[in-house]
């Protein structure tokens, strides 16, 4: 298997080409059920194989979980910001050092909490938006890039799927370093 295809088990990110309200529908289940196949992906995990790593170089189960948690609630931030102001400028985070932080070696229950608490108010808050809401927009100084609601989602869909992909190749793989 190549690099790019472990470090992308689901492909890269490519956004969708004028989503209608059914695929709009489709990303926020996706949001919906992330939690419980996250819990479901790492339930009866022990020490050992929360440390296998989907690729080598790459995180561990345990940190893959513990940044759905921290990147989730940036979004969620994210989209609030973008509901609430024009064209606001977000915070971008260092992940890989977010990482490497001392919380991300704690067991994974208080992020799976974060995550069935957060979905659950992302997904209501997306099932009351109008259409013209997901038009709205912020701006990623890190990318340089003016991002749509639209667009976010889109890309939140894709990252429950791409790091659940990674724990699964993970579990089947079992790599370490």
């Amino acid at each position: 298997m190549s690099t790019i295809s472990l470090a992308y088990p689901v492909g890269t990110f490519e956004a969708t080409a004028a989503p209608d309200a059914s695929t709009l529908d489709h990303w926020m289940q996706t949001l919906a059920k992330f939690p419980a196949q996250m819990r479901l992906a790492v339930d009866g995990l022990n020490e050992e194989e929360l440390s296998y790593r989907y690729r080598p170089q790459g995180w561990t189960i345990r940190q893959v979980v513990h940044h759905c948690a921290d990147s989730h609630l940036n979004a969620l931030t994210r989209f609030k910001l973008a509901l609430t102001e024009d064209n606001p400028g977000i915070k971008p985070y260092n992940e890989t050092a977010w990482a490497e932080l001392s919380d991300y070696s704690m067991p994974l229950e208080s992020s799976l909490q974060i995550l069935e608490g957060l979905h659950q108010r992302w997904v209501a808050m997306l099932k009351q938006m109008q259409a013209a809401d997901f038009d709205r927009t912020f701006f990623h100084p890190e990318h340089g890039t003016v991002f749509s609601l639209t667009l976010a989602l889109d890309n939140y869909d894709w990252h429950c799927r791409h790091h659940l992909a990674h724990i699964h190749q993970a579990k089947k793989e079992q790599f370490t370093e």
